[in-house]
């Protein structure tokens, strides 16, 4: 993985985190692949970008 995509590796960006809306308080975070809750910054080693991150990525490949 380059720096470049360090710079967006987190839970929130990949393919794999939901938003769960509970009635009463804040959102669950969760992780799909994992199968547990989460935080938005959180990094794992299988994180898979969702496609405005991968489109955000190879735009700054390409504009160094």
């Amino acid at each position: 993985m380059t720096e470049k995509a360090n710079r967006f590796h987190c839970c929130a960006t990949c393919t794999n985190y939901h938003v769960e809306p509970k009635n009463e308080g804040k959102p669950t975070y969760r992780c799909s692949r994992l199968g547990f809750e989460t935080k938005p910054t959180y990094q794992f080693h299988c994180w898979n970008p969702n496609e405005h991150v991968r489109r955000l990525m190879k735009k700054e490949e390409q504009n160094p």
